[in-house]
């Protein structure tokens, strides 16, 4: 059977290229060997093939590369005992397969971990580039001015690149919205209260300030970080909630605690002085504190929420609080949890634990105290070890105990499966014991959870102390406490707490900064932390266009107050300067900074102060902010002048000097020849004011229909000359120029209202031609026409043209007035020999206008003469 059927399918196969036979063609019947042989034969019969071969040898030997060799070893490369042993293993080998094993675990984690360090590596590098982008894209548009205007099309094609779109859109929106406004006027208010507290030289909790702002704003996740940070920067700073009024008889204020810079010369010195250990114990301490507070509130709010699970009864107590939140976390169906030990019918170890971690060291001692027989029949010596560790200043107990407590836990507790985690807990905080494993299993559960731990196990002394947490979390990264970037689930703000906490305050700001529904925070954090001198600034060659955060490589890190209070503040300087101008005088709280960056900030306030006035719209709210005249010639202050001592001017001449005769130049420059001469009226420089009156108004002279701008410092030229003439000011060559351009505006006014006899008599009073026919005088008054003023002189063909309009005007209404002939004929001889005056002194200048103007003379002068 099986051989008919071997047959049908020789027979079968045959057919198949029956139609492929051809009779003059032989037929070939190889084997599969053959066939391979052949084709091998075939192609190392290629013509090329040896010459590439070649030529690539060569250039392959000049590398010191064997190809040959090298082919031979791949060639005859065995990749089936890769994995296998060097030595080939017996059956009843143990040891060699369990090295063996051992070794290839190793080779196992080693790539594992290589393969997690390269992709590590590459996310780190894509979000690093990404933020790049990000803070290189707002400075482009902040200083296009994106924010403030519209959309084009180079914005709109930077909306379609790879990075950040969403926060592209925010960047260019026109205005901010009402949400937005609304929080940025509650903020404004407190650094307002902040800078009237400072002029009064007092302190202002400005922390606890801020936390009643927050708390005012639309609750959500991010806002509940940033109170959260405000609360333990206010822990930290040991700031009260309240002063009490200096009017009080027990409040003088000799008597008051001093807020402003309180802690600038410790923490800007040297990190390695005594006085900055305890700086940093003290921060330690006080984000500990907060922890502590926040977990409180944390299991108040838990048993407002569960009333009937916990069981409270009728006692207030801490104590009995906590015994009811136990309810609710570890008793469940009758059961307390699987490793919760109970100790007289109570899990006292779990209480004792959430009496300290909620900051009641006392109610845990006397709770301690009521179970001491209790205690001591499990861990006899414990109770000392609570009641000292609790008691001592820094929390923690002399050596010797610990070293007890070291053996205690090694012993019995470690690698016992079924020992209470908040015993455990317990004994590592109190013999600070393994400080490098950081996690306690169901304990250390949350971030606030595993910081609290962190900061009750530090000791400054060793393992780095509060240095040495930074690390750790820096380590750690923003990915690891914020999550995955726009995605779901993930916390921001929260990696700006744990900088907080860890005594990072350049980079919480930093990191607040980078959020586009952060950044007015982090303004306000910034200037809180200035405030209380826990901010450190760059100097100017560290500071950096793109980001206001500098980390040189071997220094400390810093930030720019000033850099970021201008991106904040540009966004309403035009519409509210007064607000603008209150966050600029908090730049000068690091005036104290040594190494001349101090100075540096004093000078980047004034800069702001001077571009704030220079933009600021014009108005009543301009002239508040600068100062002014009042209708009687006296002058008022402005809001920079009240508060020259936040900006550290002290002295008038200093204010003159830095701030207003510099803010007139720029204002020149930028075209605000209104504001620039009020800026150098105010400033006292009087012989500027003129000149630059006078430039000013030649330039309007020259506009026969003057535009609003115009009119205003035609206005205020007329206002500050009859001051100055009444005062006797600025005498000279300036102040009469000015006093004829005046005139010539007024003249052509007549003219415009069909006046031109009033047109002629007031050129005329101007002296500047000289009409009476009087060829010798025509000829001086044109010699001194080249010391007139250079405004004068750049509207000669202007003020001739103007008086030749003008006697015709007159000449045209003396030919058709009633008038007796002779007086007519009189009028008209007059009018014709000043029309001739005024053509010879044309004459004489006629290289300083066009030929157009001298010929429209030329032609008044003929229809006067006829």
């Amino acid at each position: 059977m099986a051989s008919n059927n071997l047959s049908s399918l020789l027979t079968a196969s045959k057919a198949l290229t029956s139609h492929l036979q051809r009779p003059d063609l032989p037929s070939v019947n190889l084997s599969l060997d053959q066939i391979e042989a052949q084709s091998r034969r075939l192609v190392a019969g290629q013509p090329g093939a040896p010459a590439d071969s070649g030529r690539g040898n060569y250039l392959l030997a000049q590398a010191h590369v064997d190809a040959p060799a090298l082919a031979t070893s791949i060639a005859n490369l065995n990749t089936t005992t890769t994995f296998s042993p060097l030595q080939p293993l017996q059956d009843t080998d143990v040891t060699g397969y369990l090295r063996h094993a051992h070794e290839q675990n190793l080779i196992s984690t080693i790539e594992e971990g290589r393969r997690e360090t390269q992709e590590e590596f590459y996310r780190t590098l894509e979000d690093h580039g990404r933020r790049e982008w990000e803070a290189k894209k707002k400075r482009v548009f902040e200083e296009l001015g994106g924010r403030l205007g519209g959309e084009n099309a180079a914005i709109s094609d930077l909306k379609k690149s790879s990075y950040g779109r969403n926060t592209l859109a925010a960047s260019t929106t026109a205005t901010p919205n009402l949400q937005l406004q609304s929080k940025m006027m509650i903020y404004d208010r407190v650094i307002t209260n902040l800078n009237a507290a400072r002029l009064r030289e007092t302190s202002h909790p400005v922390l606890h300030a801020l936390i009643e702002a927050s708390l005012s704003i639309a609750v959500d996740q991010v806002s509940q970080q940033i109170t959260q940070i405000y609360h333990i920067l206010s822990r930290i700073a040991a700031e009260p909630p309240a002063l009490p009024p200096v009017e009080h008889a027990g409040a003088h204020i000799l008597n008051a605690p001093l807020f402003e810079r309180k802690y600038a010369r410790v923490y800007l010195g040297d990190p390695e002085s005594r006085e900055a250990v305890a700086l940093r114990k003290q921060i330690a301490k006080g984000a500990r504190e907060a922890l502590e507070e926040q977990y409180w509130d944390v299991l108040e709010r838990t048993l407002q929420a569960r009333p009937m699970d916990a069981r409270l009864g009728g006692d207030p107590s801490v104590a009995n609080r906590v015994r009811a939140f136990l309810l609710i976390r570890h008793y469940k169906n009758g059961e307390w949890g699987e490793r919760i030990e109970l100790v007289a019918g109570q899990p006292i170890w779990a209480k004792l634990f959430y009496l300290v971690r909620t900051g009641h060291p006392q109610e845990a001692i006397e709770e301690a105290i009521r179970c001491q027989q209790a205690i001591n029949h499990r861990e006899p010596s414990f109770l000392s070890n609570f009641k000292t560790w609790l008691e001592s200043p820094d929390r923690k107990l002399p050596k010797s105990h610990r070293d007890h407590l070291q053996s205690t836990y090694n012993g019995h507790m470690l690698h016992s499966s079924t020992t209470d985690p908040f015993k455990l807990a317990l004994y590592k905080l109190m013999g600070k014991i393994d400080p490098t494993k950081r996690t306690v299993p169901d304990i250390t559960i949350t971030t606030e959870d595993w910081l609290w731990f962190q900061l009750a196990m530090l000791d400054e002394e060793e393992f780095g102390g509060l240095r040495g947490l930074s690390d750790v979390v820096s380590g750690y990264g923003q990915r690891h406490f914020d999550g995955p970037p726009n995605q779901r689930g993930s916390r921001k703000g929260a990696w700006a707490v744990v900088l907080t906490i860890c005594g990072q305050f350049e980079r919480a700001v930093a990191a607040l900064w980078e959020q586009p529904e952060t950044e007015i925070e982090a303004v306000h954090l910034a200037i809180a932390l200035a405030y209380h001198g826990l901010l450190r600034q760059p100097s100017r060659t560290e500071t950096s266009e793109m980001t206001p955060l500098s980390l040189p490589p071997n220094g400390v890190p810093a930030l720019s107050l000033s850099t970021i209070i201008w991106r904040y503040v540009r966004q309403f300087v035009k519409m509210d300067a007064k607000e603008a101008l209150q966050y600029v005088y908090c730049i000068c709280l690091s005036a104290d900074q040594g190494g001349g960056v101090g100075k540096e900030q004093v000078e980047n306030a004034w800069e702001l102060v001077r571009r704030i006035i220079v933009l600021a719209n014009t108005g009543t709210a301009w002239e508040e902010l600068v100062g002014g005249f009042r209708a009687d010639g006296t002058r008022f202050s402005g809001i920079i002048e009240q508060g020259a001592s936040l900006l550290k001017l002290t002295s008038t001449q200093d204010y003159h000097t830095e701030i207003l005769i510099r803010a007139a130049k720029h204002s020149e420059q930028n075209d605000r020849i209104p504001e620039a001469i009020k800026l150098y009226n105010l400033a006292g420089d009087y012989g500027t004011v003129v000149s630059c009156l006078a430039s000013a108004l030649g330039a309007t002279i020259s506009t026969p229909a003057p535009d609003e701008k115009s009119k205003v410092v035609e206005k205020t030229a007329v206002d500050i000359l009859r001051h100055y003439e009444r005062t006797n000011r600025a005498v000279g060559r300036d102040r009469e120029a000015v006093t004829k351009l005046l005139r010539i505006r007024e003249a052509m006014n007549a003219k415009e209202a069909g006046r031109p006899e009033v047109a002629l008599e007031i050129m005329e009073s101007t002296n500047l031609i000289s009409l009476d026919g009087d060829m010798s005088r025509i000829t001086r008054k044109a010699e001194e026409f080249k010391e007139y003023h250079e405004a004068l002189q750049r509207n000669l063909q202007t003020f001739l043209t103007l008086t030749m309009d003008a006697l015709s005007g007159v000449h045209q209404k003396a030919k058709v007035s009633l008038v007796p002939d002779a007086a007519r004929q009189m009028t008209l001889a007059e009018l014709r020999r000043k029309s001739r005056s005024l053509m010879i002194f044309a004459g004489i200048l006629k290289y300083r206008m066009s030929s157009d103007v001298y010929s429209y003379l030329a032609r008044l002068d003929v229809e006067i003469a006829l």
